[in-house]
């Protein structure tokens, strides 16, 4: 474990501004961009339009300026309307206030597009959806609740002109079942996610990346829908803690280990869900990030994000092959890929080339500043926006 001499960041949503502060935003320049989400998040909201606003309200953005609005701000919807020249829907089921937000920038000859970031617009995907989350599919409930949420998404974004994702494999799912034009903007980090990643890696040069104590795997669950993908690497933990006793495991999040673990329980530290600066910090002070995913249309569909958030404060990480993650990563270089069949090789391997630790870290760090800090998104976005 790297020990870092950074205390915890006092954090609190900053998208949380009144309605006359999101507006005033809008207002500043000339060509402005609303983003709609349902209600504020600390996941696909912060990313897809948070993140996107922080980087056009920017000087080099031009004349754009951008905000972001809800459900709860339905009664100004007109003005909202009246202020934008496009309207960006994000991830938002259909109803009627969303159809009426539609419309009304329809009705004033305004484009609208769709932005979403998960296979979830498609119901001929709902089974392996709910099959990958390991919901019980002997439940009723799941089946309304999924093939409901995924016919609402669609019909939103029929509704619009074009969408928006994060990568191309994405694009090309949303294309077939909608047949509009579709861009792509990756996720990326926001300004208060680097500000801590700087930190955290010049503590870890300053120290030449000397660690304390055992090396630590990391494994950082947002939500308890990844215990299957949690348990493709289980047993290769299992195996690495039994051979390596200078190896222990840290588990963030939400996920439970089974029984195969029980007899290294010493070994293996818990850590509460993060919010999104603090997780930076926690992030660094891991040797390995693990990121198993299984291997399927949907999981194909999940963006880079656990990746560049490790690379950017100098962690690495050991992924699954998926569509965006066998992009992101160079094997041995900026990280390491494993299947599901060589996680113990794979974990074995990274463990045992300490000596080239730094350099790959500072390789995948660079690229994570290069592909994914917001400074470099601007053109990206704007060129999505043209879109027809």
């Amino acid at each position: 474990m790297f020990a870092l001499d950074i205390p915890p960041v006092p954090y609190a949503d900053p998208w949380l501004q009144p309605l006359s502060t999101r507006l005033s935003m809008l207002y500043r320049s000339k060509v402005r961009v609303a983003y709609f989400y349902e209600e504020p998040n600390n996941s696909t909201f912060r990313y897809r339009a948070y993140n996107m606003v922080q980087v056009l309200n920017e000087p080099d953005a031009g004349d754009v300026s951008a905000s972001y609005f809800f459900l709860s701000d339905s009664d100004r919807f007109d003005e909202i309307a009246d202020a934008a020249d496009l309207l960006v829907i994000c991830r938002s089921r259909y109803c009627h206030q969303v159809n009426g937000l539609i419309t009304k920038f329809r009705a004033r000859g305004k484009r609208v597009l769709f932005d979403v970031d998960d296979l979830v617009v498609d119901t001929d995907y709902a089974h392996l959806v709910v099959a990958t989350l390991g919901l019980d599919v002997t439940q009723k409930g799941v089946w309304d609740d999924w093939f409901a949420m995924i016919a609402r998404m669609h019909q939103t974004l029929r509704l619009c002109d074009g969408a928006i994702t994060t990568n191309e494999f994405l694009a090309e799912k949303i294309a077939a079942c909608s047949g509009l034009p579709v861009a792509v903007v990756p996720n990326f980090m926001n300004k208060e996610q680097l500000a801590v990643a700087e930190k955290v890696f010049a503590a870890k040069e300053r120290a030449r990346f000397a660690s304390r104590g055992k090396m630590t795997l990391g494994y950082f669950s947002g939500s308890p829908s990844h215990r299957l993908d949690y348990a493709l690497v289980e047993p290769a933990l299992a195996d690495v803690l039994a051979e390596r006793p200078d190896v222990e495991v840290m588990v963030v999040g939400y996920i439970d280990h089974g029984p195969v673990m029980r007899e290294f329980a010493d070994r293996i530290s818990r850590q509460p869900f993060q919010d999104y600066v603090n997780l930076q910090r926690l992030l660094g002070t891991v040797e390995f990030n693990l990121m198993p995913l299984q291997s399927n249309a949907f999981t194909d569909c999940k963006s880079e994000l656990k990746y560049f958030e490790a690379a950017s404060v100098g962690t690495l990480s050991i992924a699954s092959p998926s569509f965006t993650y066998r992009r992101a990563i160079r094997d041995g270089e900026n990280g390491y890929l494993s299947k599901a069949h060589e996680w113990t090789e794979a974990i074995l391997r990274a463990v045992d080339r300490t000596a080239s630790y730094e350099a790959m870290a500072l390789d995948a760090r660079q690229d994570a500043l290069l592909k994914f800090g917001w400074q470099n998104q601007t053109e990206t976005i704007l060129n999505a926006f043209d879109i027809a």
